[in-house]
């Protein structure tokens, strides 16, 4: 059997089994009472209904990236790549444009194959436990919305690599990173003011207590923002959350109009806090540079496959072209891709560390962050006990628990109340 065809399935099976393994010991690893220092947000009840919320969301999770396996290997085996190319060839149009359609076209089938699922994840598992808010409207506009998107962009930075790579000869790989590096820096500055705003409505947050306090902590810090803005995430869904967008000067704090209503001021404070250290701390710009010397990587290993003929034999596809190698490469990278993922993903949870640690050191108030991580873990019925695995291969953040198990122990030690008598005890301390 072909060498490329096998790593790919056995990359594309082994990936589904690992994540099965990783939700089976997900599911095992749930207990029936809440980690110690976390009764006060969960009542038994309350915790149980999480834990119900995780197996569902698992549940979902086997079937949805079982189907997903299913149908690309049939897809792959079937020779359904070379059938789209060879409709698409028919048409007698120029490469680019056949490439355009080609990445259209299956991105379209993709996507309209997922539908279903995304329908029941939203309105059926997200209903049911109390999170949906989305109305059939809002679900068909943030669709079309980006499907628009994916089509503009997408099709953009797809037509300069398909151009490039078709023109600049053996160098091509270069001029594709170059333009890709300022395509993305480009989305950084634009998506705050541009593309944010065709999903949520931002709107400057009022004056009062709570921008005073976020002002006052942002300037303690000579961090500047653009703007301080709320944004109305409750027309979607329950859940809370913040973050920044843009860089530089553009700096955005962005607040969920779900988390100003279940926070107090000084939570949000400390939230804001933790996002700030990973912008002081370089974490953004770090990431920023590896994510082009990555995309660089991939340009320079791309060009050496382009044109492999026991690749696209790999798909069963008749004829050779740019813009199928492209696609060929990326699924026989996916090894690569996966084992950086794990990579970055320990990386961003020493980050997050790092993080909490800022927040809890330029604040003074440690407590704070952990009662914001522990409303919003109850809010948002996170499961607070995934399986080591789990963490591994999927998150970017520190389990909550550990989270504040560590914050916990920053937290500045109680003074001891002088002795009578002792020295620093005050005369009325004393007794005659």
């Amino acid at each position: 059997m072909n060498p490329y065809l096998l790593i790919i399935l056995a990359t594309l099976v082994g990936a589904w089994l690992l994540g099965l393994a990783a939700r089976t010991l997900n599911v095992r690893a749930l207990r029936p009472e809440p980690p110690a220092g976390f009764e006060d947000v969960y009542d038994l009840a309350e915790y149980r209904r999480s834990q119900e919320y995780a197996r569902a969301t698992m549940r979902f999770e086997n079937v949805s990236e079982t189907l997903s396996v299913l149908v690309m290997v049939a897809f792959i085996l079937g020779g359904g790549f070379n059938v789209v190319d060879q409709h698409l060839r028919a048409l007698g149009l120029t490469p680019l444009v056949t490439g355009l359609l080609f990445f259209g076209v299956l991105g379209l089938g993709s996507a309209l194959l997922s539908l279903p699922l995304d329908v029941w994840s939203t309105f059926v598992i997200e209903e049911r436990f109390g999170f949906n808010r989305t109305t059939p409207a809002t679900f068909v506009a943030d669709k079309l919305k980006g499907w628009a998107l994916s089509a503009v962009l997408g099709g953009a930075l797809l037509a300069a690599v398909l151009w490039f790579f078709g023109a600049a000869g053996r160098w091509a790989w270069i001029w594709c990173w170059g333009f890709a590096a300022a395509f993305m820096l480009a989305l950084v500055y634009v998506a705050p003011a541009w593309i944010l705003p065709l999903f949520n409505k931002y709107t400057p947050l009022e004056d009062g207590e709570l921008r005073t306090a976020i002002e006052n902590y942002a300037e303690s810090q000579g961090f500047v923002v653009n703007g301080i803005f709320a944004i109305d995430g409750s027309k979607r869904s329950s859940k809370a959350n913040a973050f920044f967008t843009g860089l530089g000067a553009k700096k955005r704090i962005a607040l969920y109009d779900t988390l100003i209503e279940k926070m107090s001021v000084d939570e949000i404070v400390a939230v804001l806090a933790h996002e700030i250290g990973h912008s002081r701390l370089g974490h953004v710009r770090r990431g920023l540079i590896v994510g082009m010397l990555k995309t660089g990587a991939i340009f320079g290993l791309m060009s050496l496959f382009l044109n492999s003929r026991p690749l696209f034999d790999a798909f069963r596809l008749e004829q050779v072209s740019i813009y199928a190698g492209l696609l060929f490469f990326l699924l026989l990278y996916s090894p690569v891709s996966m084992a950086l993922a794990v990579a970055a993903n320990a990386v961003s949870r020493r980050h997050e560390r790092q993080a909490d640690a800022f927040a809890a050191h330029t604040t003074g108030r440690p407590g704070d962050l952990v009662s914001a991580l522990k409303t919003l873990t109850a809010r948002n019925l996170s499961n607070l006990t995934p399986h080591r695995l789990t963490v591994v291969l999927q998150y970017g953040h520190p389990p909550v628990v550990e989270r504040v198990r560590l914050l916990r122990a920053m937290e500045p030690e109680p003074r001891p109340e002088p002795r009578e008598g002792a020295p620093g005890a005050s005369p009325s301390d004393a007794t005659a």
